[in-house]
Order: C-alpha cells, then sequence, then structure tokens
C-alpha cells in the first residue's frame, strides 16, 4: 500500500521492514533479513557477537577518494500498543495506515522509529544511480531497551571517521549532541493477605494518554498516568480507607506511562462517594491537561474479588512512595535555550509475585547533573526500604560547532531548500554518544524526517519529509570532501 509514495525505494524497503518482527532483545529475523540483502546485492557484509550488522559499499565511479561516511540506525523498535489490541509483536506484522500527510500503524507503534532510517540505508545500498564515495552501513541491535548494540560494538568495526546517524526525529533540523542516561529501579516486597470479601472491589484505570518518548516529549506538558492514577488512590486512602489489590502502568524505561489501573476494596458505606471522587478527578484532569491531553480518560467500576490484596504496611509504603517520587523535567540547559538539560521518568510500576518493581530513567547533558537526579530518585525509595539499582547509563554527547560535516549538512541544506537548518542538540539519547568513546575521531551529525508520537501507538510519520530528506541526504554524500 505504500508503492505510490515517494521515494519510491524507500517505501519499498519500510514496508518490507513492518512484516518483519524486530523488538529489541529480538532481532534475529531483521538480521537474517540484512544479512540476505547483502548476499542478493553482492555487498560485504560483518556481524559481530552482539548482532550489529555493517554492509559496505564501494564509491561510485570516480569518488573513491573521498572521504568514507558511516551511515547508522538501529534495527528494533518499541513495541507498544493499545491495552484493547491483540497485536502479536513476536509475530505480526505492522499494519501501515495513511491519514492524510501521515503514516501511522493500526493500534500500535509504528517502528518508524527507526525503521525509516534502516530502509534510507537499503535503499542507497541498492542503488545503481547515487553519487556517493565509499560507504558502511552500520545497523545497531537493542536501541530502546539498553543501546546493547551501540555498548558492544567493538574498535575496528568500521573504517570511516564520519558518521552521520539517521535517528532523529525533524526534517530541517541537524543535531550535535544528545543527553545520557541512567536507569533507578526499585522493588518493594509485599505479602499477599486475603482479600476483605465484605467490601467491594473498584477498578480504576487512567487511559488516553499521549505517552511519547521520555527524552523529546518530557516538556511538552503530557501527562503521566502513573502519577494521575496515584493522586487518586492517595485521595482515596487519606479520605475513607482502602485496601490495594493491583496496580499496573506504564511498560517501558524510555516511554512517558499513557494507562494506569489499580484495584482496590473499599466498604459498602463510601461506595457511592469514591466513585463520585473519581469523577471529580477526571473533571480536574481534563481542566489540568485541557491543552495536551485531550483524550485522557478516568473511570471507575465495581469489579470481580481479586485473589490476594497487598498487606498494609507495603501499600502504604506503593501509594507514597509513587506520589513523591519525580517526573518531568528537572533544569533547562544554560548553554542551549530551550534545550532540556536534565529530566526524569517514572516509567513504570509492576506487580512481579511478590514484589512491586518501580522502573525509572534520567537524562541530562550533565553528567554530573544526571548522577545527582539518579540519587535523587533513589533517595525516594530509599526512605521506603526499597531495593534499589542503578544501571551502568550511557555518555552524552558533547557538541562539536566546528565539526566538518555539520558545515557540509548546512551548507547542503540551503543550497537545496533555499533556506538554513536548525542546529541543535536533543534531550534523548542516542548511540552517538557511546561511538564517540570507542572512535574518538568520530565527526559526527544525527537527522532524520518528521515524526511525532514516538515509543506510543500514536507514532506517525510525516510522508513529505521522508522525501525532503532523503534528498537533504544524497546531497550531502555527493559533497563529502576527499580524503
Amino acid at each position: 500500500m505504500l508503492s505510490h509514495l515517494k521515494p519510491e525505494p524507500v517505501w519499498k524497503y519500510f514496508e518490507e521492514i513492518l512484516s518483519i518482527p524486530r523488538p529489541s532483545k529480538k532481532e534475529e529475523k531483521i538480521i537474517e533479513y540484512l544479512i540476505q540483502f547483502a548476499k542478493n546485492h553482492h555487498l560485504a557484509y560483518q556481524k559481530d557477537k552482539a548482532g550489529n550488522v555493517l554492509i559496505s559499499k564501494p564509491a561510485t565511479a570516480g569518488m573513491e577518494n573521498l572521504k568514507t561516511v558511516v551511515l547508522q540506525s538501529h534495527v528494533d523498535m518499541v513495541c507498544e500498543k493499545n491495552s484493547d489490541s491483540n497485536h502479536n509483536f513476536d509475530k505480526d506484522p505492522i499494519i501501515p495506515v495513511i491519514d492524510g500527510e501521515w503514516l501511522k500503524a493500526k493500534e500500535t507503534t509504528l517502528g518508524a522509529d527507526n525503521g525509516i532510517g534502516v530502509a534510507i540505508q537499503l535503499a542507497i545500498l541498492a542503488s545503481n544511480d547515487i553519487t556517493h564515495g565509499p560507504l558502511e552501513c552500520l545497523f545497531t541491535v537493542d536501541e530502546e531497551t539498553g543501546l546493547t548494540g551501540a555498548f558492544a560494538l567493538q574498535e575496528n568495526f568500521f573504517t570511516g571517521n564520519t558518521l552521520i546517524n539517521l535517528d532523529s526525529e525533524d526534517e530541517g533540523e541537524i543535531y550535535i549532541g544528545c543527553a545520557g542516561g541512567k536507569d533507578t529501579v526499585a522493588n518493594i516486597r509485599f505479602e499477599k493477605k486475603k482479600p476483605p470479601r465484605k467490601q467491594i472491589p473498584l477498578s480504576i484505570s487512567v487511559t488516553g494518554l499521549r505517552g511519547g518518548h521520555s527524552g523529546d516529549d518530557i516538556h511538552k506538558g503530557y501527562a503521566n498516568a502513573i502519577k494521575l492514577l496515584t493522586r487518586i488512590l492517595f485521595h482515596i486512602e487519606q479520605t475513607y480507607g482502602l485496601k490495594l489489590a493491583h496496580i499496573d502502568g506504564g511498560n517501558l524505561r524510555n516511554a512517558i506511562p499513557r494507562e494506569a489501573f489499580a484495584t482496590i476494596y473499599v466498604t459498602h458505606e463510601v461506595v457511592e462517594r469514591v466513585k463520585s471522587d473519581v469523577q471529580h478527578f477526571y473533571q480536574i484532569f481534563k481542566e489540568e491537561y485541557k491543552q495536551t491531553e485531550p483524550n485522557i480518560k478516568v473511570d471507575i467500576q465495581e469489579t470481580k474479588h481479586t485473589d490476594y490484596i497487598i498487606d498494609k504496611r507495603t501499600q502504604a509504603k506503593i501509594i507514597s512512595v509513587l506520589y513523591a517520587c519525580p517526573h518531568g523535567v528537572i533544569a533547562w540547559s544554560q548553554d542551549m535555550p530551550g534545550l532540556v538539560e536534565t529530566s526524569t521518568n517514572l516509567a513504570s510500576v509492576k506487580i512481579k509475585k511478590n514484589k512491586i518493581e518501580i522502573t525509572t530513567s534520567q537524562r541530562s547533558s550533565v553528567e554530573s547533573a544526571k548522577i545527582d537526579i539518579a540519587n535523587m530518585v533513589a533517595s525516594v525509595f530509599y526512605l521506603v526500604k526499597a531495593d534499589v539499582k542503578h544501571s551502568n547509563g550511557y555518555p552524552g554527547w558533547k557538541p562539536n560547532p566546528k565539526s566538518e560535516i555539520l558545515k557540509i549538512a548546512k551548507r547542503a541544506y540551503r543550497d537545496l531548500f533555499d533556506k538554513e537548518a536548525k542546529v541543535k542538540a536533543i534531550h534523548a539519547g542516542l548511540e552517538c554518544g557511546l561511538f564517540l568513546e570507542k572512535y574518538p575521531s568520530l565527526d559526527m551529525i544525527s537527522i532524520g524526517p518528521t515524526m511525532r508520537g514516538v515509543h506510543s501507538p500514536d507514532e506517525r510519520l510525516h510522508i513529505p519529509s521522508v522525501e525532503q530528506f532523503w534528498k537533504f541526504l544524497l546531497e550531502i554524500l555527493k559533497n563529502i570532501p576527499k580524503q
């Protein structure tokens, strides 16, 4: 259904990619596809132990003396779906839907992050009429859940000293820096108690939120479903008393939670008042988020009895710690106006056997600030004696305004479109910081077509921007300097 879109080769390969399951840490099928692609086109390739693939293509005639350029994308995708969807990301294809100038997916993430970058690389590799110097196309694995491929990348896996990352989300913008990140995960053990059969079980849900990327969208005023649900639970607990049987919200460390659910017990006498108060909170939330969350829904229903409830002491800990846990922008950059410097995302809360796991992620372009906000979040969990662990984290990418490839890209954009590209740093994490650790001489930029709502089922790709981006990238490749 995408074959009529331009540029045709890019959409051809993107449609093929949509049919291949590629959840993070389950990239075997897309890796196999890439290797077969290289074989079919008689291109040299290699695969490392982590699963990263490098496909190399010689320069077109007369361009052999240009510097080697590395084009890079990650092959995995965030697998988010609406709660009523039966989609199985391990085997089902993504179903694309054209909506005016935008491409999205039916009930799921689209995976244009970073599938469109992969498709563009393949279209260039397959072409016989694009002018370029020596090319190396790097396809990394597991970017979304741990940057595993970038962490595991070996020195000398590629030879180029100029790298163009294709994982940005705004056409006409050139990124030259990104934030570093770190995860903070807390586990709180609980005892299972018998449910009070004489009380009424109620299910409460907060749904319909935008969600989005915890780096790109953290400053946009979107609501966090876990935080809203906790406001409701805290009020009910303090006003009427409750017994908590279940709580669940969010999914991925790098996605703002769109949905959250809880099951509670209250006495017969207060059921109607609790229902009324929840509806009152619904009206409050609609007013507070009238500009950013037009589809917010808050619902409360009587439900069936559960197998157990959480012990009272742990219940109090959970509700209080989720209420106290910071979420959102912590500081703005003093060097680049409008850039978020430091943030934290309360990403998910899950019950796993006899413990409750709370996952958060912190980002900052300042290493000391990244450590500080991770410790701040941890200190909240320490107050309830949770078991807290930090991930190793990943480094940021310090901007280099004097970059050679930046100058080439700015000139290419101006020559093509008769206007200036915007030069920015991004609060989201990119693999570039890790590449720079292992290849200190790399000269890098990050570019891409326009996307919105990534990491959520609202993810959409702006169709006209793909053609503009394609022309931009090819113009850059034509103007790479000699070695």
